[in-house]
């Protein structure tokens, strides 16, 4: 892993029996096969905590460890875009995820390089002149990133990340 350029995944399609198989059997193993560590948000928390909560009965007690365990989780995902060397942003749907939303916005405020996928063709813009969310759209590009529509061309506009890094403090 040391050397490697590592890439927080922000996506929402752990949510559904659909995105989580293209997720976990084409794009992180195809980010994975460009030299990429992978920072997976959706393994970084122990499933047997989910599990252990929605187990509980409904009620106030689950309430609460549900809070407590998204602080946690919100924390874990937060130390690994602070790690990561760059973002790839799912943004399929007729929105933008609003978790993944806010993981572009905190990836930029870090000056992280933001990478988008949208693979869905439908129409998701404020208007005529963006992809998706103007928002959205300009942090992603203020980051030095695009929005790609074939996950095939995240391997092009990822490749800065793998270009050698001038020593701090020295001569070249």
């Amino acid at each position: 892993m040391k050397g490697r350029a590592r890439i927080y995944m922000a996506s929402p399609l752990g949510f559904s029996e659909a995105g989580r198989h293209f997720y976990n059997s084409v794009l992180v193993p195809f980010v994975a096969s460009l030299g990429y560590h992978v920072l997976d948000p959706w393994t970084l928390t122990d499933p047997r905590k989910i599990e252990a909560v929605q187990r509980m009965p409904y009620g106030p007690k689950r309430r609460e460890a549900w809070r407590k365990l998204n602080r946690r989780m919100g924390a874990t995902n937060q130390a690994a875009i602070d790690d990561a060397h760059g973002v790839v942003a799912i943004l399929d749907g007729t929105d933008v995820d609003s978790g993944t939303a806010a993981e572009i916005g905190y990836a930029f405020a870090r000056g992280k390089l933001i990478v988008g996928y949208r693979g869905d063709f439908r129409l998701s813009a404020d208007n005529e002149g963006s992809t998706v969310n103007l928002q959205v759209e300009f942090f992603i590009h203020a980051s030095g990133g695009a929005i790609v529509s074939r996950y095939e061309d995240l391997e092009l506009r990822l490749r800065r990340l793998r270009a050698p890094r001038r020593p701090r403090g020295g001569t070249a």
